[in-house]
C-alpha cells in the first residue's frame, strides 16, 4: 500500500476463540501501579540512579528486544522504516527504560511512551531529565498538615511554578532526544491525541489512526502491559473482560504494514497468537473492501528449560505485522 493511500475503517471484528482468561489480581488494577510508581518517584528523588523496576530484567528481555529490532532493521523493516525515522510507541511505558535503551542504541525517530498511570509518566519524565539530559530534579518539601494557611498557599505556588518549569524542560527534552511520555489509556484513549505523524488534510481527526497511513505507528512495543491488562477484572460495556479489546486497539494504532512486538510472562507463544491473530479490521481501500489483521512474522529467542518432557521458556516475545488477511 502506498503512503498516500487512505483507507476508511468499517469495523474491528474478532474471529475465532481466544485463550482462557487469567484469574484477576491486584496487578490488574490502576491503584496498584499508581502506588508502585509513587514509591519509585520518591526513591528516584532521593537517589537519581534508582530509576525504578525494569520488567523481565532477569531474562535480559530489554537487550534481546533491542538486538531483535537491530537485526530486523534491514530484514522485516526494510523499505518501511529505519532507526532514523521510525515512529515507535511503547504501550505501558513504566519508567521509560525500553525507549531509553532504543535511544542509547541509536534509534532516532519518534519515541513515544504512553501509560494510564500519571505517576508512571511522571517517573519516566524525571528519568528523562536526569539520565538523558543530565539535569537535576528538585523535589519540593511536602507541606505538613498543621502548617499555617499562608505557608501552604506559598508552597502550592512554588510547586506549580516548579511543575511548569519541569514541563518546559521535558518538552525541551522531547525536542532534543525525540523521546516523549504521555498519559494515555490504550483501551479508552482518544486516538487523535496519539497520532504518529500529522494526519493528511483529507483525513478526519475522529477516525482511528488506521484510516490514515501517516497517523499510524510503524512499531508498537509492549513489555508486560498486556500481562497486566489480562489480570484486570474490569469489564467493557458488553460485559467482557477488557483484555478482549486490547488486540483490536493495537490494530487500530498501527499503520498498514506496521509491527507489534509483545513480551509476556503470562502467555505462551501459541496463546499470544490466539489473542492477537483473531482480530481484524474491515476497510475500504478505494472501491475495494479488504481485511487487515495481525500475523506473526518473528520471535525473540530466550534460554529454554525442560520440565516433565515439555520444553519452554520463562517469557515469550512475538513480532506481529499488520497485513492483508
Amino acid at each position: 500500500m502506498s503512503a498516500d493511500t487512505t483507507t476508511t475503517p468499517i469495523a474491528t471484528t474478532t474471529s475465532g476463540e481466544k485463550p482462557a482468561h487469567l484469574e484477576p489480581s491486584k496487578l490488574g488494577t490502576k491503584e496498584y501501579w499508581d502506588a508502585l510508581y509513587t514509591r519509585e518517584i520518591s526513591n528516584h528523588a532521593s537517589n537519581p540512579s534508582d530509576e525504578g523496576t525494569v520488567w523481565f530484567d532477569d531474562s535480559d528481555a530489554e537487550n534481546k528486544i533491542v538486538q531483535f529490532l537491530d537485526e530486523q532493521e534491514h530484514e522485516l523493516f526494510s523499505g518501511l522504516f529505519s532507526r532514523d525515522d521510525a515512529a515507535i510507541m511503547d504501550l505501558g511505558c513504566g519508567n521509560g527504560s525500553l525507549l531509553f535503551a532504543l535511544h542509547d542504541d541509536g534509534w532516532e525517530g519518534r519515541l513515544c511512551g504512553v501509560d494510564y498511570s500519571e505517576q508512571s509518566v511522571e517517573l519516566a519524565s524525571r528519568v528523562l531529565r536526569t539520565r538523558v539530559l543530565g539535569e537535576d530534579v528538585v523535589v519540593s518539601d511536602e507541606v505538613e498538615e498543621n502548617e499555617a494557611e499562608a505557608e501552604a498557599e506559598e508552597e502550592q505556588k512554588q510547586k506549580q511554578k516548579q511543575e511548569e518549569e519541569e514541563e518546559d524542560t521535558t518538552q525541551e527534552g522531547n525536542n532534543v532526544t525525540g523521546i516523549e511520555f504521555k498519559v494515555w489509556d490504550v483501551l479508552n484513549g482518544d486516538f487523535s491525541t496519539v497520532q504518529a505523524r500529522p494526519p493528511s488534510p483529507s483525513s478526519s481527526s475522529q477516525q482511528p489512526p488506521s484510516s490514515d497511513q501517516n497517523a499510524g505507528w510503524d512499531l508498537i512495543l509492549d513489555k508486560g502491559t498486556f500481562d497486566a491488562v489480562s489480570l484486570s477484572d474490569s469489564r467493557d460495556s458488553r460485559g467482557r473482560r477488557i483484555c478482549e479489546n486490547y488486540g483490536a486497539r493495537v490494530l487500530q494504532l498501527l499503520r498498514p504494514g506496521g509491527f507489534f512486538l509483545v513480551t509476556s510472562c503470562n502467555w505462551t507463544e501459541e496463546e499470544l497468537k490466539g489473542w492477537f491473530e483473531t482480530d481484524f479490521a474491515e476497510v475500504h481501500d478505494g472501491t475495494k473492501k479488504k481485511k487487515l489483521g495481525l500475523r506473526q512474522v518473528g520471535r525473540v529467542e530466550y534460554p529454554s528449560f525442560s520440565f516433565g518432557g515439555v520444553k519452554g521458556q520463562t517469557i515469550s516475545t512475538l513480532c506481529f505485522q499488520k497485513r492483508d488477511i
